[in-house]
Parts: structure tokens; C-alpha cells; sequence
């Protein structure tokens, strides 16, 4: 029962393919852009497209194909969408931001020195581009699903 309830749910499959997807072209991205491919993008935040974005979005539109969009499940998944959308393009990158000025402080003051800091995890947050990108492929992954399973 479980299972084939998971089995038809059109809604976290879009989600699921959204973020396979976005995490996999992380990796093609980073090829074109430094010429090697970093398995550790598959499992770590940041990076083109935002997965975060593909997947909400994959979410929101899903639950208005498939439930309606006039449901208040609908306008849930489009408030829980907004706030991350914001949260990736906003907080997370400055917060980013931040690391990477800390970072730039810690190695200064210990330039010459034994010691060795573990550095802050700079990429946390997304550029705008990076959350649009992750918005397109969520509506494109929702609405193969949803054409599939029409």
C-alpha cells in the first residue's frame, strides 16, 4: 500500500527528477567551467542550477497540475516556494558572502603561521541566475510529469 502510493505520486516524482537533475548538471557546469568534474557537487549546496529551486518549484507546480490550482494545498506550495526562492537568492548567499570575507580575514591574520583554521563553507547560496535556472527546470520536469501521467 505504502509503496504503490509512493509509486503514483506524480507530484514527488517531478520533485525527485528536479533535483537528480539539477545536481547532475553541477557537475556538467563545473566541467565546462574549470575543466574537471567534482563528484562532491552531487551532495553539496550552491552551484548551477539551484536544486533547491528546481525541486520546490517541481512541488509547486505539481500540486496545482495535479491537485488544482485552487486548492490551499496550491497556495501552501507557492508561499513554502516564494520563502525559498528568496532564501537561496538572498540569505544563503550572503551568509556565503560572509564565509568567504572571514575566510580572506583568517588566512591574512595567519599567513606565515603553523597554525591551520577550518575554513567556513563559502558556497551556501545561489546567484539570482543560478535560482532562476532551478525555477525553469522545476516547471520543466512538472510538466513532463504531468503530460506523462495526463
Amino acid at each position: 500500500m505504502f509503496w504503490q502510493q509512493l509509486a503514483s505520486n506524480h507530484v514527488l516524482h517531478a520533485v525527485i527528477i528536479a533535483w537528480f537533475i539539477a545536481q547532475v548538471s553541477k557537475l556538467f557546469t563545473e566541467l565546462i567551467r574549470t575543466g574537471r568534474i567534482d563528484m562532491r557537487l552531487m551532495m553539496s549546496p550552491g552551484g548551477m542550477p539551484s536544486s533547491h529551486s528546481s525541486s520546490v518549484t517541481a512541488a509547486m507546480l505539481g500540486v496545482g497540475l495535479f491537485e488544482g490550482f485552487d486548492t490551499p494545498l496550491f497556495g501552501l506550495a507557492f508561499v513554502i516556494t516564494m520563502i525559498v526562492l528568496y532564501d537561496a537568492a538572498g540569505v544563503r548567499r550572503q551568509a556565503g558572502i560572509q564565509a568567504h570575507k572571514i575566510n580572506q580575514i583568517i588566512n591574512e591574520l595567519l599567513q606565515g603561521h603553523p597554525l591551520s583554521q577550518k575554513q567556513l563553507q563559502e558556497v551556501l547560496g545561489h546567484t539570482p541566475l543560478q535560482v532562476f535556472m532551478g525555477f525553469l527546470l522545476g516547471i520543466g520536469v512538472s510538466l513532463v510529469v504531468w503530460l506523462v501521467n495526463k
